[in-house]
């Protein structure tokens, strides 16, 4: 689906509000919703090799907002009076390319209308959790399937007297014209 040069914007608090494990989480304490749902996207971030942002809202909150990186997932604050949507259709306006697709991730209709006439293209919540998903099990599976480290990975490819001949050579019983 999404390609190595991609760019995924991340509506933050609708993820939050869409994922149930997230939901369940920020009933207790916001901050560690944000924290699961940063892990989550830096690890499909690794994954897939997309940049990803996500933006958090804080309209209500005076200030001039927040940019920073964790887990290299770039993190944004809302500035005050800039509502996530407003940020999310700067950040399409800046990013857009002809050599890349940016995505945006959020189950707001409206946003996905106004960001599509923007260039970019859409992501649901629940498209999001099973790309995620789908990449860690991805993951699971390469490392379940990845053969131990050979000791010597041409053994099986020539020859058992040419792997004497070769070991002699080695341990320095022979010379490299096969005399002692």
């Amino acid at each position: 689906m999404l390609r190595r040069e991609d760019v995924l914007i991340v509506d933050g608090y609708n993820m939050i509000g869409a994922w149930p494990e997230l939901e369940k989480l920020k009933l207790t304490k916001l901050e560690d919703a944000r924290d699961r749902l940063l892990d989550l996207l830096a690890n499909y971030q690794s994954y897939a090799g997309v940049s990803i942002s996500v933006v958090f809202d804080a309209f209500r909150v005076p200030g001039l907002g927040a940019e920073y990186k964790q887990h290299r997932v770039n993190v944004v604050f809302t500035r005050e009076k800039e509502t996530a949507d407003e940020c999310i259709e700067r950040l399409v306006g800046e990013t857009t390319s002809v050599k890349r697709n940016v995505y945006v991730a959020t189950s707001d209709q409206t946003e996905q209308r106004v960001t599509f006439g923007k260039g970019a293209l859409r992501l649901s919540a629940r498209e999001l959790r099973i790309a995620i998903d789908e990449g860690q099990r991805e993951i699971e599976r390469t490392i379940r399937k990845e053969p131990p480290p050979k000791r010597n990975p041409l053994g099986s490819a020539i020859s058992p007297d040419i792997q004497l001949r070769l070991e002699r050579m080695r341990r320095g019983q022979i010379g490299e014209n096969g005399e002692p």
